[in-house]
């Protein structure tokens, strides 16, 4: 055996010695995945049953771990004996389907004849089973008795013993249940069969009971006092700061109770309603639960119980629903807690007559405040920290009722706690994680980690789930490591495959040589700052909010896609996708509707490049307009979102220049200045035959002189739009000679070639047009 495995393996053994259990069973798994020599892969199957077992004596899966490991290596004895130790377990409900009914003398022939019946199917039953298991339990106690632990020798010696005795006398009660049904059927019945009868069924019971008497002992252990509601908050994954602050709750409400025992007066109670904020995935239903069960253990609530509730069943349609609807609730809650989650939704922004939102709110206040139930229920609520600071102020008791003291923030997880939060996942539905794994699920997290909607645990729960239910669709066969082993494919997400790099698709870009060179200076730039802050080292800011100018056409948002590309690619961008917008998308007819329309739109373009066509529209001279709250609106997300976004502003040179004056913090945060300038001639034309080409078209040498003819002497506009318009003309000009006239012969041939006629015949349309 190769001396680092070996080493490897006794270190393995000496953890198992000393806690009884492996802290990362999952390395084991992973070494036996890799693993080609059959003793050592039976090992480490070893291994990892005996792990299992410290951490559940009864673990289910423990005996096929065993069994594989003989199977690999039938002279493993230290597998054998555990299997032993284990297995006898198995036969605890052997002689369970020994049960019968009661059968009196009093009853009438047909009730005795279905009970006699009755006796001889279960009779029947267990003895095809009995001798189907009897050589099984020989073979386990021939093993036994090879052991050093007499106790389970005995033990084995016992069960076969009464298996034994169990078979031969249930044969006994078959042959008296037989003989009983034909006495009933016969003309004459005496009571000597009934009295055989009740004799061999007296001995299968007792059989049964001394064979029961034999796993008392086994019993699982009482179940230990649960645990208390600070001991399962500090077995919670993170949250250190919020465990630190209930801990520090918890010790002033038991300092509180103590000084009521002693006897001093508190005039003012400590409030027991609680604000929890944070983002979705991050505890607040949990450690809501968790606050109810101390305020139980406490003594200050009778019940622990939880209302959980939401807008949807608080917020009536008509008048005076609501507050029926409240005050049901609270009745509920009374001993207990009500939580509220997303309470902000109860107070919605321009609020109409008909939602009866602010209505809810009102009542809550006044029940919690009422004679009838106040101080009888606790309250929490729960939300984003931004709009829960809003709602509070919707009453103006209801942030009194919420000292600051029980405002508690749950922060996001971190990736290695949520890579912990997975590993839990997984082990509870007894899957392990590779390392490589781990390290795609963190990929994963850093993709969905770009906005206030993450989802945090639920998150990787939720991609755990989904390569559980990919790994069991895509299974087949019966290799162990397939039911136990999640790995990086397990976790990969089918992406788009793409033909050309980024890079690739800037070098193809025809002409715009100097803006080509400043881009891949300024992505060059961006990856050497992401390689020295990997490294530790002090990094430059990086700026890369960007102003495309020049004319239509002259390739901006195709070199948007692109940059976002690249800038994905080196890895500052986590999703690196292009959101093309307008003013449309941004601007609304009514006051405040644009602020919140524009952060909407800069949400989906988190992780990518929010790109605004003709930006400058945003500023008009109308009175009422609302295009300036956009640009307000955008500096301030800009500044939040630093990073996680890249906005490009796109138009006109002189026109940009104006926009950029109309806020004193627009143009400090746009740095690079991108001129697109109009396309050549002969660049036209390399576009045109390119785009034909796309579609195997190509174009004649008289065409393209015909072409470039007209490129040089007509003025014309769209650029590289002009150009792909002319191209859908001359193929629709082909189209209708072809069509039209007699094509004669070889119609495949020609109908991949375009003409100068064709050519003509766009020209005069198009041009035509822009004249």
């Amino acid at each position: 055996m190769n001396q680092d495995k070996q080493e490897q393996i006794n270190t393995w053994e000496n953890e198992l010695n000393e806690a009884g259990v492996l802290k990362e069973e999952s390395h084991v798994l992973e070494a036996y995945s890799q693993e080609h020599d059959v003793k050592i892969s039976s090992k480490l199957l070893t291994l990892l049953a005996l792990s299992r077992l410290g951490r559940d004596h009864q673990d289910p899966l423990a005996p096929t771990l065993l069994e594989k490991a003989i199977a690999l290596n039938p002279e493993n004895k230290q597998a054998k004996e555990i299997l032993v130790r284990t297995d006898w377990h198995d036969f605890k409900d052997m002689l369970d389907s020994l049960a019968f009914p009661a059968i009196r003398e009093t009853d009438n022939r047909t009730a005795k004849k279905k009970v006699s019946q009755h006796y001889i199917s279960v009779c029947q039953r267990f003895l095809q089973k009995g001798e189907e298991q009897l050589p099984a339990l020989e073979a386990k106690l021939d093993l036994a008795s090879t052991m050093m632990d007499k106790n389970i020798f005995q033990t084995y010696r016992k069960l076969y013993e009464l298996l034994t005795s169990a078979i031969s006398e249930t044969s006994s009660l078959l042959k008296a249940a037989e003989e009983y049904d034909q006495s009933i059927t016969g003309v004459f019945h005496t009571a000597t069969y009934y009295d055989a009868l009740k004799f061999h069924l007296a001995n299968v019971e007792e059989i049964k009971t001394n064979w029961q008497q034999l796993f008392i002992t086994d019993e699982e252990e009482p179940a230990s006092t649960e645990k208390t509601a600070l001991d399962q908050l500090h077995g919670l994954i993170g949250m250190d700061s919020v465990k630190k602050r209930v801990n520090d709750y918890y010790r002033f409400l038991k300092y509180q109770q103590q000084r009521k025992k002693l006897g001093f007066a508190s005039k003012d109670e400590m409030s027991l309603n609680m604000v929890l904020t944070g983002n979705p995935g991050t505890g607040k239903t949990t450690l809501a639960r968790l606050l109810a069960k101390i305020y139980h253990e406490l003594g200050v609530l009778p019940r622990q119980k939880v209302i959980e509730t939401n807008r949807s069943q608080l917020v009536g349609s008509f008048v005076g629903q609501t507050e029926e609807n409240v005050r049901m609730v609270v009745e509920r809650a009374v001993g207990g807690v009500l939580f509220i989650d997303e309470a902000y939704s109860l107070k919605r922004e321009g609020q109409s007559g008909n939602d009866y939102g602010q209505a809810a709110v009102d009542t809550l206040v006044s029940l919690m405040t009422s004679h009838e139930y106040g101080g009888k229920f606790a309250v929490i609520l729960a939300g984003y920290p931004e709009e829960m600071r809003t709602f509070l102020h919707a009453n103006p008791g209801l942030r009194s009722r919420f000292p600051q003291s029980n405002f508690i923030h749950l922060p996001n997880y971190s990736n290695d706690e949520l890579i912990q939060i997975a590993e839990a996942t997984a082990m509870d539905n007894d899957y392990y994680l590779t390392a490589d794994a781990k390290l795609e699920i963190s990929h994963r997290l850093d993709q969905e980690r770009v906005d206030d909607t993450f989802g945090n645990a639920r998150t990787v729960r939720n991609i755990v789930m989904d390569a559980i239910f990919k790994k069991g669709a895509g299974t087949t066969g019966d290799d162990l490591l397939q039911y136990m082993l999640l790995t990086k494919a397990d976790f990969t997400v089918n992406r788009e495959d793409q033909t050309e790099s980024p890079n690739d698709k800037l070098n193809n870009l025809i002409g715009l040589e100097s803006l080509k060179t400043e881009i891949r200076t300024l992505v060059s730039f961006v990856k050497m700052q992401q390689f020295r802050r990997n490294h530790g080292l002090p990094t430059v800011p990086v700026q890369l909010h960007s102003v495309f100018t020049g004319n239509p056409g002259t390739g901006k948002t195709t070199v948007a896609k692109i940059y976002s590309e690249l800038l994905k690619e080196c890895g500052l961008l986590k999703r690196g996708h292009l959101i093309v917008t307008s003013r449309a998308d941004f601007v609304a007819g009514y006051v405040g509707q644009t602020a919140e329309k524009t952060k909407r739109k800069i949400r989906e373009a988190l992780g990518g490049v929010l790109f605004i066509d003709e930006a400058y529209s945003l500023l008009s001279q109308t009175s009422g307009d609302f295009g300036k709250e956009v640009i307000d609106t955008l500096v301030d997300e800009m500044t939040k979102q630093n990073e996680n976004l890249v906005v490009i502003l796109a138009g006109y040179p002189t026109e940009m220049n104006v926009l950029l004056e109309s806020n004193p913090g627009l143009r400090s945060r746009f740095k690079k200045f991108f001129f697109f300038p109009d396309y050549s001639p002969e660049e036209l034309l390399e576009i045109i035959v390119s785009y034909a080409g796309s579609f195997q078209y190509s174009v004649t040498e008289k065409a393209k002189q015909m072409l470039i003819n007209t490129l040089e002497t007509e003025t014309t506009r769209g650029n590289g739009r002009f150009a792909t318009n002319l191209v859908d003309e001359m193929i629709q000009a082909q189209a209708a000679r072809l069509m039209n006239d007699d094509p004669g012969e070889n119609l495949l041939e020609k109908s991949l070639i375009l003409e100068a006629e064709d050519v003509q015949r766009a020209i005069e349309k198009i041009v035509g047009v822009e004249r």
